[in-house]
């Protein structure tokens, strides 16, 4: 079993589970981690008998993290037919939650050529199940403050502190204007749904005795806590251009169609013409990369989280590919022309 070196937030929670009911059959003992993630949040697997698969997992989110908002949108994701963990107990207070466990295998642990298809279309049914329950007034709205806030992190983190840009020069000032502006504009005019703002592979559990049907069974869902409400093209574009896998243009065009037929048929508000809400998706994804560039440059700076760095090069391969699809974009490629030059001479050495 891994290691857990001593800490006060462990033996909180070790104290706290030992007071979750004997009919849990809690193995204290058998506490290992499970996972972690960018933020201050971490999870570990206990045994329980009691428990399906035998198992169950405990998060430790110290406040400020979300818990609340976890356990709020849970219900929401519940009542919308997504599969997402059961909550069993929770200490907000000290940021506990005790949750179903849904297995150890991701989407990005099993994702190959002979699944990706059936693995992929469940996850956008699943989407869809989320968006169809929408309505307004209920999540944080995704305004053009927000996505202003997002965009900011790469002049300042990857630009300036990762490649030493000089900020202040003013062509790099005019091209981010232009380019932020247009993407915060495209943004805003879409439909606006529920959206998970995380949905990726990494937090889609897959049911390995299924890997292979179609149509696959939908995924367990996780990481929702930062949900939103915004650009209907968010997560859906999240889905296929990922830090960890790419997909062959082919393949991502036959999903989204699949997707766009689907939801229309549906009642979601997808735009009418699919090249439209094509180049939607595009545009909420270079926002989406600029604003991953720069978290993953903070993330090393400030947070001393060296290994999510190391995934840059392919979100500037996704963002480059899009500056260079579009005519207004132009800019954005000549800077990105400059960037892989500098960000090869930068390396990536902690």
């Amino acid at each position: 079993m891994p290691a857990i070196l001593a800490d006060p937030r462990l033996e909180h929670l070790n104290i706290w589970l030992a007071g979750q009911p004997a009919s849990l059959q809690l193995s204290a003992q058998s506490l290992e981690p499970a996972s972690a993630d960018a933020s201050g949040r971490r999870y570990f697997r206990i045994l329980s008998p009691a428990a399906a698969g035998g198992s169950l997992i405990v998060m430790d989110a110290p406040p400020p993290e979300k818990c609340r908002e976890f356990i709020e949108i849970a219900g929401l994701m519940d009542k919308a037919g997504v599969r997402v963990p059961q909550i069993l107990a929770s200490d907000l207070d000290h940021g506990f939650i005790l949750l179903s466990d849904f297995g150890r295998h991701t989407y990005i642990d099993v994702l190959n050529a002979d699944n990706g298809r059936p693995l992929m279309l469940a996850a956008l049914d699943t989407l869809t199940d989320w968006q169809l329950a929408s309505r307004p007034g209920v999540l944080p709205v995704y305004d053009a403050a927000f996505l202003r806030r997002e965009l900011d992190l790469f002049p300042e983190w990857y630009l300036g502190r990762h490649l030493g840009r000089d900020l202040a020069d003013p062509a790099l000032q005019a091209t981010l204007e232009s380019v932020f502006e247009s993407l915060i504009r495209s943004a805003l005019a879409q439909p606006q749904v529920f959206m998970h703002r995380d949905f990726m592979p990494r937090n889609l559990m897959a049911e390995i005795s299924t890997l292979n049907h179609s149509p696959a069974p939908k995924p367990g869902v996780l990481d929702f806590q930062d949900a939103v409400y915004g650009p209907i093209g968010y997560d859906v574009i999240s889905l296929f251009r990922d830090a960890l896998i790419s997909w062959d243009e082919d393949f991502e065009l036959d999903c989204l169609v699949r997707y766009w037929e689907r939801a229309r048929k549906l009642g979601l508000p997808v735009r009418d013409d699919f090249a439209e809400f094509y180049r939607e998706l595009e545009w909420m994804g270079l926002q989406r990369h600029l604003k991953i560039l720069g978290l993953f440059a903070r993330l090393w700076y400030r947070d001393r989280k060296p290994r999510y760095l190391t995934d840059t090069p392919r979100f500037i391969g996704y963002a480059r590919k899009v500056a260079l699809r579009y005519r207004e974009l132009a800019p954005l490629a000549r800077l990105f022309d400059a960037i892989e030059g500098r960000a090869a001479e930068v390396g990536y050495t902690f």
